[in-house]
């Protein structure tokens, strides 16, 4: 699971360097061993071309020292998932981090009450969560 939670941080990280300017797979080995990702190229790769093929990423070889090198820059679809992570980052980490938010998460019962109020249906009674007593 924890992999999964650091994998999708990677991703947005490539598009933020992708967004700056051209970037390729050895680049942002180096770049993320820096934030203390140890990714090596069997993982970094496949997210690479994962991004490329979801739109978000899009190639242009160039020849290097008579290597044929792969850079990637963000498209424009990219860009727009980007900035809906950005705005999703920044509320998220400002209540993780920062304590900025609701103190404790909302009631389910006091959830669907308030819910069903507010589309004018009244509740049926005797009405309990899955696994209560009726």
């Amino acid at each position: 699971m924890l992999r999964d939670f650091f994998l999708g941080f990677i991703k947005v990280h490539i598009l933020h360097h992708a967004a700056l300017e051209p970037v390729y797979g050895l680049a942002l080995i180096q770049e993320l061993r820096r934030h203390g990702y140890e990714l090596g190229p069997g993982t970094l790769y496949p997210v690479l071309h994962a991004l490329e093929r979801a739109g978000y990423l899009a190639r242009e070889n160039r020849v290097v020292s008579g290597k044929v090198r792969k850079y990637y820059t963000i498209t424009p679809t990219g860009l727009a998932a980007l900035e809906e992570a950005r705005r999703k980052i920044r509320e998220l980490v400002s209540e993780v981090l920062e304590g900025v938010g609701p103190t404790r998460l909302p009631d389910t019962e006091e959830a669907l009450s308030r819910a069903e109020s507010a589309a004018g249906r009244p509740r049926a009674r005797g009405f309990q969560r899955r696994g209560g007593r009726r």
